[in-house]
């Protein structure tokens, strides 16, 4: 059988700012980010299961990518552990906000990579992390594919 991809997308909202940047993104500032997750496999071809012809259930897919994405960074402050503003972050999440702290500048680029482990270590083992695509704004995006790491 052929192998088949299949897409979801996935939104959420969070801050962020990048620690001696030159630009105004140094600031903080917010995006409504779009995040579509590709995998790859064979459709189930056991006629006994309730599953057939799908790669994968896009509920299951959907669970993952939350609870390894969204649930983490829906409406929160992204912050590199090492900027400065960690300070602030910490004052914050004394006064009940949500930050997530990440070891890396909290850009698009890095934040796909990031996402990439995530997801790839939680899908079924016959589901292959085929390509991610995350969008900060209309116009710009980051992606990620599987054959070029």
């Amino acid at each position: 059988m052929s192998k088949v991809r299949i897409t979801k997308k996935f939104r959420f909202e969070a801050a962020h700012a990048l620690f001696g940047y030159d630009g105004k993104c140094k600031n903080i500032h917010g995006h409504n980010y779009n995040l579509f997750v590709t995998v790859i496999g064979k459709p189930i071809s056991n006629p006994k299961n309730v599953k057939l012809g799908m790669v994968m259930d896009f509920d299951d897919l959907k669970k993952i990518v939350n609870t390894t994405i969204v649930d983490k960074f829906d409406h929160s402050l992204i912050i590199n552990e090492n900027s400065p503003h960690k300070q602030l972050a910490e004052t914050l999440i004394e006064n009940g906000h949500k930050v997530v702290f990440t070891n890396y500048q909290p850009t698009i680029e890095e934040m796909v990579v990031d996402f990439s482990k995530k997801i790839s270590k939680n899908l079924p083992k016959d589901i292959t992390l085929h390509s991610l695509k995350l969008e900060e704004t209309e116009t710009s995006y980051s992606e990620w594919f599987a054959k070029d790491n």
